[in-house]
């Protein structure tokens, strides 16, 4: 590691394809909004609220927070030993409240992951 380099505090997991998908459908200056973003989140010690926070109706679920151009983008995850951002399914918020849809899709998401998790370290064992 260079002498200016700041090693990261968190790292970022794709779990299936839906991150993927959704980030093909952004412009070049919301993807570079998002890395912005992507970028605090592994390296600040204390994610401001604005960026990330906790979807209170499902216990370990966040958001990621994204506005850009007057477009405003959620993308749900997990944290995984703490310093793992498993990224889930993500869209474009297009109404004050975030849609239940999305948000129960982001919590099958969510333990759909960690009983793979299970599962694969049940199998090592």
């Amino acid at each position: 590691m260079r002498k200016n380099q700041i090693k990261p505090l968190r790292t970022f997991f794709v779990y299936k394809d839906y991150f993927k998908e959704f980030k093909k459908t952004l412009t070049r200056t919301t993807l570079i909004k998002m890395y912005q973003i992507f970028l605090y989140i592994m390296t600040l010690e204390k994610i401001p609220e604005q960026y990330f926070k906790a979807i209170t109706s499902v216990k370990g679920l966040f958001e990621i927070r994204i506005e850009e151009g007057g477009n405003i983008y959620r993308i749900f995850c997990c944290m995984d030993k703490g310093n793992i951002v498993v990224l889930f399914n993500a869209f474009q918020k297009k109404t004050q409240k975030t849609p239940a849809n999305e948000i129960e899709k982001a919590a099958r998401l969510m333990e759909e992951y960690l009983k793979e998790k299970e599962r694969r370290q049940h199998d090592d064992k």
